[in-house]
């Protein structure tokens, strides 16, 4: 059976048994937005000393905040939103579309957790600390999210997984909306989200100012520590760690992301439908350029996604329009394509990487900038090797051993 849609660069989307065209290009951009996790990540979950307490630091920090990380998690959300509708089949078996999901997920988040169970000595016996993480509804309430955080990235799998389990259910909905109305109702989405955000900027308590509100919590002493703060004992020891209203909901409750994934939704109703047709990437990239600039001006609830989701689902949109037109980027190279079919693993492993290279060789020592840099290059290959090894070994063989047909 070939199915026949308009495309957005104005031929036609046409696809075998109900599959539409590979999106090289978004698969290499995933990697991008990986490693904007994975550079702020580098700058302070490496407890380096006395480097982390030096005016330098601060100065890095300043260009590497906390709202670049969060742009990449905010780029994940709107591209699964795309991704999954692009290659969801109506008609398919709902609990087929879940056993996919959950297989393509959980595998990879089990394995990395136990790595990190495991560098950081976990204290299994108290459950809090594990359990909700593990079932990933641990950004549900406020004290899982963190003395339950354990490996930090897995945050937004709690995120994914709504999503998941919300998008066969609201289909039908999405389907209804006409092709001409597809503007507005992503339209009315972002005006959503902004007036979200804003009602727990002004109604719940948290920061109002613009400040960085993400920074590592200095240890006394000019030796570094051998545990970075989340993976030690001491902070899965604490009864309840308290965490800004505003900010968690904001930033880390399911409920408020949500809207983000099906942005990425609408978008690709858009690109199938011909209703996205440009293939030109300077403007959308450019439009995103000056809303991270205006991260640094704007309350903290702002920072981390309603700013940037306009542009950013452009970006997205965009790049499929150029894979469908035929253009290839550097983002469509067989390299980038590699390191984006690897950097879900690669977000996930990066963290208890840097544990055991914090445990084993930072601990104990002084180092400056350049031994900052130094580990900070060692955990970006230990992270892509351990990636490359999780997503070949593991990924890949349970995919095609249980998951099925493609969905």
């Amino acid at each position: 059976m070939v199915e026949v849609a308009p495309a957005a660069a104005g031929g036609a989307i046409a696809s075998v048994a109900g599959r539409r065209p590979a999106l090289p290009s978004l698969t290499g951009a995933r990697w991008w937005a990986a490693f904007a996790v994975f550079a702020l990540h580098a700058l302070v979950f490496l407890p380096v000393y006395p480097f982390q307490k030096s005016e330098l630091f601060r100065q890095l920090h300043n260009l590497v905040p906390m709202q670049l990380g969060a742009a990449g998690v905010t780029f994940f959300f709107v591209l699964s939103g795309f991704i999954i509708y692009w290659s969801y089949r109506p008609g398919m078996s709902v609990w087929g579309f879940y056993r996919r999901r959950v297989l393509k997920i959980y595998p990879t988040h089990v394995l990395a957790g136990v790595v990190f169970v495991v560098a950081a000595s976990v204290p299994l016996s108290r459950l809090v600390v594990w359990v909700p993480n593990l079932l990933l509804v641990h950004t549900w309430v406020p004290k899982w999210t963190t003395v339950g955080g354990l490996n930090v990235p897995a945050w937004s799998l709690a995120s994914e997984m709504l999503f998941y389990l919300c998008f066969p259910l609201v289909f039908p909905l999405i389907r209804r909306i006409p092709t001409r109305r597809l503007l507005v109702a992503a339209g009315l989405l972002v005006l959503f989200i902004v007036a979200l955000h804003t009602a727990y900027y002004l109604w719940v308590p948290g920061p109002k100012g613009i400040a960085n509100a993400f920074a590592p919590r200095l240890l006394p002493g000019d030796a570094s520590p051998f545990f970075e703060l989340h993976a030690d004992p001491r902070w899965f020891a604490q009864p309840d760690i308290p965490v800004s209203p505003s900010y968690w909901l904001s930033y880390n409750f399911p409920l408020s992301r949500l809207p983000e994934f099906f942005l990425g939704v609408l978008a690709a109703r858009m690109v199938i439908e011909g209703h996205w047709r440009s293939t030109r990437l300077g403007p959308p990239l450019l439009g995103l350029a000056v809303a991270y600039a205006a991260t640094w001006v704007v309350p903290v609830n702002y920072k981390m996604s309603a700013l940037l989701l306009v542009p950013m689902t452009a970006v997205v949109a965009t790049l499929a329009t150029r894979d469908l037109a035929g253009i290839r980027g550097v983002n469509a190279h067989p390299r980038m394509v590699l390191l984006g079919n690897v950097s879900y693993a690669f977000y996930l492993i990066q963290f208890p990487v840097m544990v055991v290279i914090t445990r084993h060789l930072i601990g104990g020592n002084q180092f400056g900038v350049l031994g900052w840099a130094g580990f900070a290059a060692l955990s970006l290959v230990l992270s892509l090797v351990a990636a490359a090894a999780l997503y070949h070994w593991a990924d890949v063989p349970i995919m095609k051993r249980f998951a099925g047909r493609r969905a």
